[in-house]
């Protein structure tokens, strides 16, 4: 038997879809609580939200897989998804969902290993593109290499960033779906390639923006580094959660203005 068993799954057309889901958790009562969503951060550091509410009020306004939470100015328009466990796998499932709702934007701020020499836990790095060495987005996409951003939303994200203070820089980002199996082989591999980070989720976001006509970027926090061929991690995290709630505030400003 060949693998994958239907090479061209992504031309064939699906039993169901995210509207299906969406339309029966409305008839039992179950949709949260965001009347007209424009846009979606999707945050892996779960309890940013709440910690931040003082600065940044949200409520929050359902679960689906995780917690949704809200911003209450403007009222209904920007949603913050946590606590969803991350991986292209339920990245796409919300993604999927978000869209089937009306959301055309969607900002992922995420932590990630650092590839190259000379980088620091704490780096912000916004993507460009993402390697495919995930599973999910063969489902949706032929066979290749990349998937790309939104160059506007990553653009807008970046001047968010600068005009907030921070720093960041572009770049490309690894996305795998088994983070106990980076390899030296690989990260010598990317190193020469030049690319700057490895995560889960950045290329399964980016294929729904791709299929779905929506516009997505990423953003990743170095959290450790793979760059000297073994796991090094930093003494303290004061520098990563800075820069965490940097990129969350410069990405609900995005969204919020988008």
């Amino acid at each position: 038997m060949n693998f994958p068993v239907y090479p061209e799954k992504h031309t064939l057309t699906a039993l169901y879809g995210a509207a299906d889901i969406v339309r029966y958790r409305k008839q039992i009562g179950r949709m949260p609580k965001l009347p007209n969503p424009d846009g979606i951060l999707f945050c892996l550091e779960r309890g940013l939200p709440w910690r931040l509410r003082w600065r940044i009020p949200v409520e929050r306004v359902g679960g689906m897989n995780g917690d949704l939470f809200a911003l209450k100015k403007p009222k209904g328009r920007v949603g913050i998804m946590t606590g969803f466990g991350g991986g292209s796998p339920m990245t796409v499932e919300l993604a999927e969902e978000f869209a089937a709702m009306g959301v055309k934007r969607m900002i992922l701020l995420t932590w990630g290993g650092l590839l190259q020499p000379g980088m620091q836990a704490g780096d912000v790095v916004i993507i460009d593109r993402a390697i495919r060495d995930e599973g999910t987005s063969y489902h949706y996409l032929p066979p290749d290499k990349y998937v790309h951003a939104s160059p506007r939303l990553a653009n807008a994200l970046e001047a968010a960033i600068h005009a907030r203070g921070g720093t960041c820089t572009r770049g490309t980002t690894w996305t795998t779906d088994a983070p106990y199996r980076e390899t030296p082989e690989e990260i010598r591999q990317y190193q020469s390639e030049g690319v700057k980070t490895v995560e889960m989720e950045s290329a399964g976001l980016f294929t729904i923006g791709q299929v779905r006509g929506l516009e997505t970027v990423s953003v990743v926090v170095g959290m450790d580094s793979l760059a000297e061929f073994r796991w090094q991690v930093p003494d303290r995290l004061d520098g990563i959660l800075k820069s965490l709630e940097l990129v969350y505030a410069a990405a609900l400003d995005v969204l919020k203005e988008a």
